[in-house]
């Protein structure tokens, strides 16, 4: 038995260490992650819950071994009394007082259905007879009972922590949530931007892109067209001409494979497919600038893709970026 209890003992220690680990590792995912406090608490109740009810059994299996245990040292007493030739009244008397055991499922079936024997129900009979059925005056099932009340209790707590004395609302919560998203979003297009290509690349028009586009021009593509476009070895970028098309998707390809045959090498191994979609599109938005000392127009008239007119929002904003 108490090698029992001993294995009990070290059973229970470890779920206790593996709800103090849960604790440890939902701290630790709080702060390096996107998971929410609400969801760590959630967490640690239910682990704690588990913890109250492998305690419960536990508790139980060592009363069960306990009163096993005593049940064997009363027999073991018995049988020496009758070795030693005593009266069989003097033995029957070295056993306990019988009583009902509290472990037993007919008491514990009682006690969670409160249910009147058999013997009993004229005692609760209400005297409605309906076809040989009698209505009997039952009470409901303690266990139907108590739960009702804690569903009542934990909405009186509800309603205290969420609506009257905490500053929790539903709108904070789906802001906060939304937020989160958003973040997981930026996450997911950092690596999701390279996916790009001339068949499926679209126009940037946000400030941060159209910047970052403008750094890979002056650093890579100024060079050849000029610090505003203009153009010099290569063609002029502001005007409605294009020798390769003004669509995004075809200056994204004419960057990205080059012009070999003109002198203007492949930059697929040197920019990255959203770097090459930043300077395109900051390209694109240089259309109509007229900057000065404009090379002669080359190529077929186009319309290429809308795009940012240097008054625009977007370019101001790039403006004002560079000025800061």
């Amino acid at each position: 038995m108490i090698r029992n209890i001993r294995t009990i003992g070290a059973l229970f220690a470890f779920v206790a260490l593996s709800a103090g680990s849960l604790s440890a590792q939902t701290a630790a995912a709080d702060a390096g992650t996107g998971v929410t406090t609400k969801t760590l608490v959630t967490l640690l109740i239910f682990a704690t819950i588990a913890v109250a009810l492998v305690s419960l059994l536990l508790t139980v299996t060592v009363l069960v071994l306990v009163r096993a245990r005593q049940t064997e040292a009363v027999a073991a007493l018995q049988a020496q009394a009758l070795a030693k030739g005593l009266p069989a009244e003097q033995v029957a008397a070295l056993a306990p007082a019988e009583r009902k055991p509290v472990l037993s499922w007919s008491h514990i079936s009682k006690k969670l259905t409160d249910a009147v024997p058999i013997e009993k129900e004229a005692d609760i009979d209400l005297g409605h007879d309906y076809d040989g059925i009698r209505e009997l005056d039952n009470s409901l099932p303690p266990w139907w009972k108590w739960g009702f009340y804690i569903t009542i209790g934990y909405a009186a707590i509800y309603l205290v922590v969420f609506h009257l004395t905490g500053d929790w609302s539903s709108k904070q919560e789906y802001d906060d949530e939304v937020a989160l998203a958003e973040v997981q979003k930026q996450e997911y297009l950092k690596t999701a931007a390279n996916l790009v290509d001339e068949s499926s690349v679209t126009m940037l028009s946000d400030a941060a892109a159209l910047a970052s586009g403008k750094e890979i021009y002056t650093a890579n593509c100024a060079v050849c067209h000029g610090a505003e476009g203009q153009g010099g070895i290569g063609p002029n970028m502001t005007d409605a001409y294009w020798i390769h098309g003004g669509s995004v998707g075809k200056v994204f390809a004419t960057i990205k494979y080059g012009v070999p045959a003109k002198g203007m090498i492949p930059w697929e191994g040197t920019l990255k497919p959203q770097q090459i979609q930043q300077v395109a599109s900051y390209i694109l938005s240089l259309q109509g600038t007229n900057p000065p000392n404009p090379k002669a127009p080359e190529g077929q008239p186009e319309t290429p893709d809308a795009a940012p007119k240097a008054d625009s929002a977007a370019q101001k904003t790039v403006a004002s970026a560079e000025a800061l």
